[in-house]
């Protein structure tokens, strides 16, 4: 089938790269001239036999909103749009109501795999019409890894941003537990190799899983992390899941504080903390450091 794809940066491209390896056409737009082939949005849905599928790969929010109503102009009804990037689920219910006051369709896909999808493939979490969505699954079928898993119709539209939402809320969490694993590891004279208790832990344990195996290869390449500040961002699926528990009222205390840790390594010189030894010292006399 055809597809057009806009967006083609270190996911986009590596998607545009493994679905024409599995013999489909993409004709693929970014802003950036040297990664397009073509020149515009415009260009690209004159490049498409009707009815047209165009998969979207861009930042969530504005820059998000900006594609979908250009395209909403340029498209016909019949056509169905794919948002491919991490928009909130709120998002997608609105994009779906907008488009299909022009008969054009609408499928939201979380979309995991990083930098290592071209090979091994990408976990995609869908939602949409099943009309909608039947008429993406050639590419959702190349995309996806090899197997019976790795890919799911998950509900109506805004499903699978949902999903996929939820799935980086626990990748934040258990990213935190290696983390706070690893640091006391390290502060403990009685253990001399971190790294190798990190590695053995890769074959009969239940805590076994591809990102201990991307610590342990973290670890090999600076087995102290002695080149890495402590500073971690978030992409802002974390927040979202957080703002989504406390709207249906489910306790998640781990992945929340993962979120709120990763707040903290923003601090060199943390606010709250300085509170803290104000407190200690005045209640107990516990030493102060100043500057």
């Amino acid at each position: 089938m055809q597809l057009g794809l806009i967006g083609l940066g270190k996911m986009g491209g590596n998607m545009r790269e493994r679905i024409r390896r599995a013999g489909h056409t993409v004709v693929g737009y970014d802003r950036n001239p040297d990664l397009a082939d073509v020149a515009s949005l415009s260009e690209l849905v004159e490049r498409l036999d009707g009815p047209r599928v165009v998969w979207v790969m861009v930042p969530a929010g504005a820059a998000t909103q900006s594609v979908i109503d250009e395209l909403g102009e340029l498209l016909s009804p019949g056509d169905t749009v794919v948002d491919g990037g991490n928009s909130r689920w709120t998002d997608d219910e609105k994009h779906a109501r907008e488009l299909a006051e022009k008969g054009i369709g609408f499928v939201d896909c979380g979309v995991s795999g990083g930098v290592w999808g071209l090979e091994n493939g990408y976990a995609l979490m869908y939602g949409g019409d099943a009309e909608h969505v039947a008429k993406v699954q050639p590419v959702f079928d190349a995309l996806k890894p090899e197997g019976d898993f790795g890919s799911v119709h998950a509900g109506k539209v805004g499903a699978g941003h949902f999903a996929k939402m939820v799935h980086n809320g626990i990748e934040y969490a258990m990213m935190q537990a290696y983390a706070e694993g690893w640091e006391l590891l390290e502060k403990v004279d009685s253990v001399t190799d971190v790294r190798e208790v990190f590695r053995s832990w890769q074959e009969g344990t239940v805590i076994r899983s591809w990102l201990l195996d991307l610590a342990v290869n973290a670890l090999d390449e600076d087995e102290h992390l002695d080149k890495l500040r402590g500073y971690a961002q978030d992409s802002g699926e974390g927040r979202w899941t957080v703002e989504a528990a406390i709207d249906h009222a489910v306790p998640l205390p781990a992945i929340t504080a993962s979120l709120f840790a990763r707040f903290a390594s923003r601090q060199d010189d943390s606010p709250q903390m300085k509170m803290i030894a104000a407190l200690r010292n005045q209640f107990g006399g516990h030493a102060v450091e100043t500057k």
